[in-house]
């Protein structure tokens, strides 16, 4: 019993999850921010149009760093 507790290990998450996040969070503020026609959001248009871009900057920057450290990786191993 103690042995099959010790084996069991948490699923492993994928490393884009963090970059998916960004991007997600980003392309909503960029509907906030640009493309709403919503009256009440209108007075947080500057903060979204900011949010936005360092959002998607962001994760494009995450993305591509991830992908590139996983051929790396790959590479390394064959």
């Amino acid at each position: 019993m103690e042995q099959e507790k010790k084996s069991l290990s948490p699923p492993r998450m994928s490393p884009y999850v963090f970059t998916f996040l960004l991007i997600g969070f980003g392309l909503w503020c960029s509907w906030d921010g640009w493309l709403t026609n919503d009256p009440d959001m209108m007075k947080h248009a500057n903060f979204n149009r900011i949010l936005s871009i360092v959002l998607l900057s962001w994760g494009m920057y995450d993305f591509f760093k991830i992908r590139k450290k996983q051929r790396n990786k790959k590479q390394s191993e064959d």
